[in-house]
C-alpha cells in the first residue's frame, strides 16, 4: 500500500560523469580570463619596466615618494634623490611607475 516503485538509473556513466565536470570546467574558465591572466599580464609589464630603469627617470613609489633615480644597482635596488642632496635606497620592485623617462645618449 504504501510501496512505492524503485526507478532504475540511466546507463551511460561516463556521459554523465563528464557533464557533470563541465560546470567546474567553465568556471576556472572565467577565472583564468578575468582574474589569472590579466594580473600575469601586469606582473610582466611593472617587471620590464622595473628592468629598464635607468639614471634620470622620475619614478613614483608605492609610498608615494616622487623623486629622480640617480644609480641603479645590480641588487634590486635604486638610488633615488628625493630633494636636493636627499637620497633614499629603494627597492626596484617597490617603484610603481616611470612618470619621466630619459632618452639613451645617442651613439
Amino acid at each position: 500500500m504504501f510501496v512505492t516503485p524503485a526507478y532504475a538509473q540511466e546507463a551511460g556513466g561516463a556521459a554523465a560523469a563528464f557533464t557533470s565536470f563541465v560546470p567546474l570546467i567553465l568556471i576556472f574558465a572565467i577565472m583564468y580570463f578575468l582574474l589569472i591572466r590579466p594580473q600575469q599580464k601586469k606582473l610582466k609589464e611593472h617587471k620590464a619596466m622595473v628592468e629598464a630603469l635607468r639614471r634620470g627617470d622620475q619614478v613614483l613609489t608605492q609610498g608615494g615618494i616622487v623623486g629622480k633615480v640617480t644609480h641603479v644597482n645590480e641588487d634590486g635596488t635604486a638610488v633615488v634623490e628625493i630633494a636636493d642632496n636627499v637620497k633614499v635606497k629603494v627597492v626596484k620592485a617597490t617603484i610603481v611607475q616611470v612618470m619621466n623617462k630619459t632618452e639613451p645618449a645617442a651613439a
